[in-house]
């Protein structure tokens, strides 16, 4: 346990912090959940639909660093080419 009244305040942030990262990534990983589970029952237009709230999602979550960017863009390209080979 911290002695400083600083530290003890810092810790009170810290939690804050973390709750609220840790809602943004579950937000996030249950909509990318649910784009590819749309794929997985070859569902074209709800994954289409589905798609545009996990783009949101990973956006919001780079945006407040939860996220890279480059790791942003590497899970929206792979979902965009999921959906695209439906297509096909």
């Amino acid at each position: 346990m911290p002695i400083l009244k600083a530290a003890k305040k810092y810790m009170k942030v810290t939690a804050k912090k973390n709750a609220f990262n840790k809602k943004t990534k579950e937000t996030m990983k249950k909509t990318v959940r649910k784009v590819n589970d749309a794929i997985d029952i070859k569902d074209f237009k709800k994954a289409e639909k589905l798609y545009k709230d996990a783009q949101k999602a990973i956006d919001k979550a780079t945006k407040k660093g939860i996220l890279k960017k480059n790791t942003a863009a590497r899970r929206k390209s792979t979902l965009v080419k999921k959906i695209i080979s439906l297509k096909k």
